[in-house]
């Protein structure tokens, strides 16, 4: 791989546009097989959604939080292929919902079905262990692609700010966008442009969490319990429309997590928001629960490497992103998509991100051109 040098365009075989699981798990593929690999992400971390925080080891998911074992076969294969470990979401006793005048009822708890499980470590554990696999300096942090540009013997992505100069330049052979489509549809330029029906079907693919907001509060002891509770709860009344238990298997700390119910459009800054999400959980689950030893909160579509102005009324279905004739490669073969929203089954979840990378890894592993070959454009 050519060492970057101010104005030289570097090359590469394969690019990876994104960071998160999607993205990770296509680059840990290429790289089991030797394939020269290189990957670019915006943020100044890795995980795209997956984000996790807290204090002394505590992993709070503040993104993807479960998965379901009878559901995802290659989450259940990840999870053991890097030694880790997860454990069943506590659902154990009552339920409280709340009516849209703010009564407070408690009912029957209500299991998933399937059973969800949470990870040990949070979801970060997956991708940080497919990051600790990967060559070092495959991953690129802080680089945001702004412009993607088709030639005649590869692609040429530029990263930076468009209408600025580029901050550097990488040609490859061949592309896996590893992104939300509605998300590069409106930040990317792309030359030539996409075809019209392409764009449009990018656009209408709604991105999963972007117009969500969760919160996660952890306490020294789970006063629920001892009230019959499970941690969960249904709202129609107040910022929050579902909790859930969010403690890790056994001890301290306890949490309560879960969703906001307030639309992204209506909500405010987090230091306006907090203080009636914690009310809530003390009319809820008791008072102690009002007054969490610490306090986590995200709102993803504030987020601009996640979300658009598309995205601020948030999707209640898991998305779809199908491309013209169902394909899932343009340009040739050279140009891959991936990213859970491109899944063909379980789109939005961490099975679809990891199928979705599976599958463009694949495709690419069949292409085998370099960027000194020309290829016919169809």
């Amino acid at each position: 791989m050519v060492i970057e040098k101010k104005n030289v365009i570097e090359e590469t075989d394969t690019l990876i546009i994104g960071g998160g699981l999607s993205g990770l798990y296509a680059a840990s593929i290429l790289a089991a097989e030797k394939k020269e690999v290189l990957l670019l992400e915006a943020r100044d971390r890795i995980g795209g959604r997956i984000l996790c925080t807290g204090p002394n080891g505590f992993s709070a998911d503040l993104g993807p939080s479960w998965y379901w074992p009878a559901l995802n076969p290659r989450v259940c294969a990840l999870i053991n292929a890097l030694h880790l470990t997860g454990y069943p979401q506590f659902e154990t006793g009552y339920c409280r919902f709340q009516t849209r005048d703010g009564k407070v009822v408690t009912m029957e708890g209500q299991p998933m079905d399937p059973p969800g499980w949470r990870l040990h470590g949070g979801m970060s554990a997956l991708v940080e262990g497919l990051y600790k696999r990967l060559p070092q300096g495959t991953v690129r942090l802080s680089h945001p692609v702004c412009d993607i540009e088709r030639q005649e013997d590869g692609i040429l992505v530029s990263v930076g700010v468009l209408d600025e100069p580029p901050e550097c330049r990488i040609k490859a052979s061949r592309v896996i966008l590893a992104m939300p489509p509605r998300l590069a549809a409106r930040s990317i330029l792309f030359t030539p442009d996409l075809p019209h029906d392409l764009t449009q079907s990018m656009l209408r693919a709604n991105t999963w969490m972007a117009g969500h907001a969760k919160f996660f509060a952890l306490y020294d002891e789970a006063a629920w319990r001892q009230l019959g509770l499970s941690g969960q709860g249904f709202s129609y009344h107040g910022p929050l429309g579902e909790i859930h238990d969010g403690s890790i298997e056994t001890g301290a700390p306890f949490g309560l997590t879960g969703f906001l119910a307030t639309p992204a459009l209506r909500r405010k800054e987090k230091e306006a928001m907090v203080p009636a999400m914690l009310a809530q959980l003390g009319t809820l689950f008791g008072e102690e629960a009002a007054h969490p030893t610490a306090f986590y909160y995200q709102d993803w579509s504030r987020e601009p490497f996640t979300a658009t102005e598309y995205d601020l009324r948030a999707a209640h279905n898991h998305p779809e992103f199908h491309l013209p004739s169902g394909k899932t490669t343009t340009w040739d073969n050279r140009f891959h998509f991936a990213g859970t929203e491109t899944a063909h089954h379980l789109a939005g979840y961490l099975e679809g991100a990891l199928a979705s990378g599976e599958r463009a890894a694949r495709a690419v592993n069949q292409a085998p051109l370099t960027c000194n070959q020309k290829a016919t454009h169809v």
